[in-house]
């Protein structure tokens, strides 16, 4: 079991359950899943695209990723319903918790000038989405094998009923958000 998944269960339940006076653990807010997603318009042109941004999500993620296609043709765009269009991967479980330590501890750290995760970035569920302007940002990419440096959009879902009950969720478990 990993140590963040261990220190939850130890130490996060019981201060979560304190603050916002749950009754039952079920109802203690949790990770759910960890989506990342790279969106590749370049592949309309470019089909190697595809192949590259897949190496370095699956080396990143440590799972195989899933194209996502087009719903709708766009004429201006010269895309046609069923083109594949990005790069999805969802992590649960241990993978999460791993994937999840990995983004707080090493990855954010390593970007350039950072100063914290924005606190806005909510949907009013308690879920909250990151976007990174680079994959070499994990250390499992090699810079010398990229083709190209991608974008990579994170979005972690948890259980908590409110923005706020997930950002304190999030906080908890290391979260680097910015200092107003």
């Amino acid at each position: 079991m990993s140590q963040l998944k261990e220190r939850y269960k130890k130490e996060l339940i019981p201060s979560l359950m304190e603050r916002y006076g749950y009754k039952n653990v079920m109802q203690v807010p949790r990770l759910d899943r960890v989506v990342l997603n790279i969106g590749l318009g370049e592949a309309i042109q470019n089909a190697k695209a595809l192949e590259a941004a897949e190496r370095d999500l699956e080396a990143i993620s440590g799972q195989h990723p899933v194209t996502t296609r087009a719903r709708k043709s766009i004429a201006s765009f010269r895309l046609r319903s069923g083109m594949p269009i990005g790069l999805k991967v969802t992590l649960r479980g241990e993978r999460m918790y791993h994937f999840f330590d990995k983004l707080v501890n090493v990855a954010l750290p390593r970007m350039r000038e950072f100063h914290g995760v924005s606190r806005d970035s909510f949907d009013g569920r308690g879920n909250y989405t990151l976007g990174l302007k680079e994959q070499l940002v994990f250390p499992e990419v090699d810079y010398d094998k990229i083709d190209k440096v991608r974008g990579l959009e994170v979005s972690i879902g948890t259980t908590a009923e409110t923005d706020e009950e997930g950002r304190h969720l999030l906080e908890l478990l290391g979260m680097p958000f910015a200092k107003d």
